[in-house]
């Protein structure tokens, strides 16, 4: 399968599944077109023939189809030996190469106009992830996600933005994130019937956020706490299957607590766009 990418009229074939970004990516060859996508996302940045906006784009569709391809019930297993042999070819293919060279030049055109998009939603387990790229100076909400009581997602002021959860209630003291740990259990933990919505914390990874802090009226009109994670926490909910959740645990000041479960959905997605830079 490899050697049929030096054919001439394959390039144009990679090109139509990339540019697709915006939209769902088909149930009909997922697994294909996650590696299509990540083949011009990864022999692109490679060469350096894309800016920072479109690369990102490729970075969102790849990740996109990487949802899709797991939601259609292809094996995590085979998803990784895509992307693998996606990195393993695009290192074959030379910088000078006319196809390559031509793909790029329309993948930038393809995606300028979606560039331009301030805002978008991108699929959930129980609710979409909505990622707005406007700036403001103000405290606001770049990706978030709402759940029992919360929202989480990354907010932040003019080009800056942190991981970060608010709280309705004000009485919260600590809060932490509890995220399936692939070294401990490499197979993603999907819900069924009689088993927890998320792994036991022996294969787990717990987040601690910052010191809770009022939360600003531009994050929440009703008040409460925010917390801050850390990057990390964000790079651990990124590599979860899609159908997967994970807990926010929350304590309160009387000793008391809760927890609350959120789908990763197409978090990685939603990210790789956020990243395409403000607006």
């Amino acid at each position: 399968m490899i050697g049929r990418f030096q054919e001439p009229r394959r390039w144009a074939a990679v090109l139509m599944l990339s540019a697709g970004l915006a939209a769902t990516p088909a149930v009909a060859g997922p697994a294909d077109t996650y590696f299509e996508r990540s083949l011009v996302a990864e022999a692109g940045g490679r060469c350096g023939l894309f800016d920072r906006a479109t690369l990102h784009a490729l970075e969102a569709g790849a990740a996109q189809a990487r949802g899709a391809a797991l939601r259609a019930g292809v094996r995590e297993g085979d998803v990784e030996r895509q992307r693998l042999r996606a990195a393993g070819r695009a290192g074959q293919i030379a910088c000078d190469d006319s196809e390559l060279e031509m793909v790029a030049g329309r993948a930038r055109h393809a995606f300028a106009a979606w560039a331009g998009m301030r805002a978008m939603d991108f699929p959930g387990d129980r609710a979409d992830w909505r990622v707005e790229r406007t700036a403001y100076a103000s405290q606001t909400w770049r990706l978030r996600q709402d759940g029992d009581g919360v929202v989480f997602g990354f907010a932040g002021a003019g080009t800056g933005h942190t991981l970060a959860l608010v709280v309705q209630d004000p009485t919260i003291v600590s809060a932490r994130l509890i995220v399936r740990e692939p070294a401990r259990a490499p197979t993603a933990w999907l819900a069924r019937p009689g088993m927890s919505e998320t792994p036991p914390l022996y294969v787990s990874r717990a987040y601690m956020a910052g010191r809770g802090h009022p939360v600003p009226e531009t994050l929440s009109e009703t008040g409460g706490k925010l917390f801050r994670f850390s990057t990390a926490a964000a790079d651990a909910i990124e590599i979860l299957d899609p159908r997967e959740r994970f807990a926010v645990e929350l304590v309160r000041s009387d000793g008391h607590g809760r927890v609350v479960t959120l789908g990763a959905g197409d978090f990685a997605a939603a990210r790789a766009f956020l990243a395409m830079g403000t607006l």
